[in-house]
C-alpha cells in the first residue's frame, strides 16, 4: 500500500480508472458478439447491430482502449462478414 498522500490518490484514480475501462471493453465485446451471433442465426436486424458494434469499436478505440489498426481491422472483418 501507498504511504505518500500523492500515491494514495493515484491508486484510487487508477481503481476507477480500471473499472471504467474494463466497462467499456466489455460492452464492445459484447456488442461484436451479438452481431456475430445474430449474422450467424439469420437475424434481420444483423446491420443494426453491425452499425452498434462499429460504433461500440471506433469508441473503444478513440478512448486507447484499443489500437486504431486492432479497431480498423475489426470493422473490416464484420463489414465482410455483413456483406456475405
Amino acid at each position: 500500500m501507498p504511504i505518500i498522500k500523492s500515491a494514495i490518490e493515484r491508486a484510487k484514480t487508477n481503481v476507477k480508472a480500471n473499472e471504467r475501462n474494463s466497462a467499456q471493453l466489455s460492452t464492445m465485446r459484447t456488442a461484436v458478439k451479438r452481431f456475430e451471433k445474430a449474422k450467424t442465426a439469420g437475424a434481420d436486424n444483423a446491420e443494426e447491430l453491425y452499425r452498434k458494434a462499429s460504433a461500440a469499436v471506433d469508441k473503444a478505440a478513440s478512448k486507447g482502449l484499443i489500437k486504431r489498426n486492432k479497431a480498423s481491422r475489426d470493422k473490416s472483418r464484420m463489414a465482410a462478414r455483413l456483406a456475405k
